[in-house]
Order: C-alpha cells, then structure tokens, then sequence
C-alpha cells in the first residue's frame, strides 16, 4: 500500500510540475536532455543571462530495453540460461534549479536502476559562472570564461562518459551498451573550466577519492587529481572537429571505483554468467573491471569529428595500476571507434556502427583480450523519444579453461525504447 502511495504522489508530481513549467523551461548554461543535448559534451558557457528568480525545472528519462541475445563459453563453468525477453524499466528524476544569476543546482535521482529497484541519488553539484551572489562584477572577465562545479558528482575523466547511457538517461547513447572499460565514477570535489574563445579549454579537479562517503576509516582517502585539455571549435555550419585528453590519478585509496561505480549495471542482462547468477548481484554482466583498487593513473584520448551528417567518436585509453596485495603495476588499454551517420529531416535517423577492443593484464588470468562490434539504427520519433536497433557481438580471449569466460562469447539483437525530457 505504502508502495501504491509512493507512486501515486510521484506521478501525480511529475504531472503537475509538467504543467506548471510548460511555457520556459530552458535555464542558463544547460545541457539539454533531449535530442538538443546530442554532441554537447561540458555544459555550454553562455555569458547571456536568462535569470529572473529562482525557477525549478523538474525532468527525467525511462528506459527499456527487448534483449534477444545467446551466450556460450568452452564449457567448464556452465553460464545462465537466457532467452528473449525485456529487461526491467529504468527511470530517472532530475531538478535542475536556477538559484541566482550564473549559479544552478543538478541533481539526478535513480528511481529505479537494475542493481537498485529502490529509488536512490546518484549526485549533483552546484554549477557556478558568475559570481555576482558575492559581489557584482566579481572578476567579471575571468568568468566570462570559467565555470566552477562542486558537488558529490559524476567525475569529468574523458569524454566518453558524455556519449553513454546514465541509467535510463540513453538518449545521448547512439547505441545500447556502454564502453567495455565503463569509465565513470561519482566523487565529492571540485572541477574549474576555463574556455577561451579561440576553441581551447581546460579543466583541473580534486575528489576525495571515495565513493561511498562516511566518516569511519579515516585512512581510506587519498585525493584524485583529474585535468583535461582540449580544442574544440566549429569551424562552419557543416563542420565540427575536437580533441581532448584527460587525466585520473589517485593516490593511496583503499578501493578505487573508476571501472565499477555504475551502480545502475549493464544493459547486456546475465551474459556470460554462471547458473547462480542474478540480475541485480551480477549487474556488470559484459562489462570489465581492471580491478586496479589503488594508486590509479588513466588516461584517456577522444578525437570528435562531425561533417554534416557524418561523425566519428573515438577513445583511446591506458590505465596503470595496482591492488591491494600486489607490488608490480598492471596495464589496461582500451580502444574504440564509432562512426555514425544522421540523416532525414532534422536528423532524426542515424545508423552507426562501433568497434571496442581491450586489452589488459588481468590479475588472474594473466594477459586478455575482449572484443566488441556494435552494429545500430535509431529513430527520433520526437526530440523526446528514441528507438534504438542494435546487434552486437563480443568475444573473450586469453582466459583460463576454469573461468567462466574461457573462450566466451555473446551475440544477438536488442531493441530499446528511451524518454528523456
């Protein structure tokens, strides 16, 4: 019953703040989360002010996703019987407040998530690009150019973390699935931007390091360092080109979740997973985690080019490290390639392929290699609404006959369905 109530009211919220803010609900410096928000990657930096009081903008997404996929592996550890069917639905909340001139707050609530059914935070932050609350024309030339986020927040390491599925927020996603080498974590800190006009832009940060904050084990932290530096510019109406590379170094932290901090889980549902496996305690099914728990260096290299309807995203990524009981540092490289073209009216078809390949000293089973090929089509039914059509195939090399992964493999179709507003 409680649950019943829960539900209600929520809806009963989403529809009135629907109503309530139908006329403006654009704010200042703002990624828009629908098909306008495609190919921004930081929030835009407009010195143009909008504010007039505090306004609320009250949005979210859902997902869901027909999965037709088969697995196999070379047979020690018999894998999960799966078959064609649909995933659970994934839905977002998020508020998005214009408090002052030049100051926002995001924050992104998982109504529902495959490894949490239950609604939980993911993060937020405060956004600042002014700082007339303090004093007016405070530095006025410098922020013109500046943007300062604090909060407990999604990290900015690379540019593919822009381009994926968060949850159900999918509509940035060309494809399905993620990167093999999921890139993301949620850390408390800070990042300042500067951008010029020329096209250049940079980025330093500091987090704490941790993901689950608390104060017991005081000797857990060890800061991360996050830098990125880049061009971008669009040279005409036909032509985009940018290039950024990133930084994530952290120190002596007790466990480091830069590979597996994705509390909302894969969307390749129980591949390769063993006959006791559940959707929700093995929710990274067709991802890999390094498993390099301390003292992290990752880099990572996003060449952007877009030309009229035709653009390619590509990541190439090293990342050193250790874990606890280990002395010598371990590798993990990552490389991929997507290629999508746009086409129709406003754009509103693509098809698009994706090349993802790593290639890393596992700390059981010695050098690996996974390989995926993508293969999509989306239609933009409305700015609003996307349908996807993907096939996708991945292979394990390299593991041991006893693993679950020895010669493994998975293939097939997935359709998804995302909202976002």
């Amino acid at each position: 019953m409680k649950t019943i109530i829960k539900n209600t009211l929520l809806v009963l919220f989403f529809v009135s703040s629907f109503s309530f803010y139908a006329q403006n609900r654009s704010l200042d410096n703002f990624r828009q989360p629908d098909k306008d928000g495609i190919n921004v990657f930081e929030a835009p930096k407009d010195t143009v002010s909008t504010f007039n009081g505090v306004k609320v903008r009250v949005g979210g997404s859902s997902t869901l996703q027909l999965q037709a996929l088969d697995h196999e592996n070379s047979g020690a550890v018999p894998l999960k019987e799966i078959g064609t069917n649909f995933n659970l639905a994934t839905a977002n909340l998020d508020l998005d407040v214009a408090l002052a001139d030049g100051v926002r707050m995001h924050l992104r609530t998982y109504l529902s998530s495959r490894h949490h059914p239950e609604p939980y935070v993911k993060g937020g932050y405060f956004q600042i690009d002014k700082l007339d609350f303090i004093s007016e024309g405070l530095l006025e030339d410098f922020m013109k150019h500046a943007t300062l986020k604090i909060g407990h927040m999604e990290n900015n390491y690379g540019d593919a973390h822009f381009r994926r599925s968060d949850n159900s927020q999918a509509i940035y996603n060309p494809f399905v699935g993620n990167l093999i080498m999921d890139g993301f974590t949620t850390e408390v800190g800070a990042e300042l931007y500067y951008r010029c006009d020329s096209g250049f832009l940079g980025m330093v940060g500091f987090t704490n390091g941790k993901l689950n904050q608390g104060v017991d084990n005081p000797d857990t932290g060890g800061a991360s360092f996050l830098a990125k530096l880049g061009y971008d510019k669009q040279f005409n109406d036909d032509f985009r080109f940018r290039l950024t590379g990133s930084l994530y170094n952290t120190g002596a932290v007790r466990t480091s979740y830069l590979y597996s901090a994705d509390r909302a889980g894969s969307r390749y549902y129980l591949v390769l997973e063993d006959v006791d496996a559940t959707a929700k305690g093995n929710f990274r099914s067709g991802r890999y985690n390094p498993n390099m728990r301390n003292e992290i260096t990752a880099i990572m290299f996003n060449p952007f080019l877009k030309y009229k309807g035709l653009e390619f995203f590509g990541t190439i990524e090293s990342t050193k490290g250790k874990a606890n009981a280990e002395t010598e540092e371990r590798t993990a490289k990552q490389f991929a390639g997507e290629l999508i073209y746009r086409f129709g009216n406003n754009e509103n078809f693509y098809l698009g392929t994706r090349y993802n390949k790593v290639d890393a000293e596992d700390a059981n089973e010695g050098d690996i290699e996974i390989t995926r090929f993508q293969l999509g089509a989306g239609w933009f039914m409305t700015k609003n609404v996307l349908m996807k059509l993907e096939y996708v195939n991945q292979k394990h090399d390299g593991y041991n006959a006893t693993s679950q992964f020895a010669d493994g493999k998975f293939d097939g179709l997935m359709v998804e369905a995302a909202i976002s507003f």
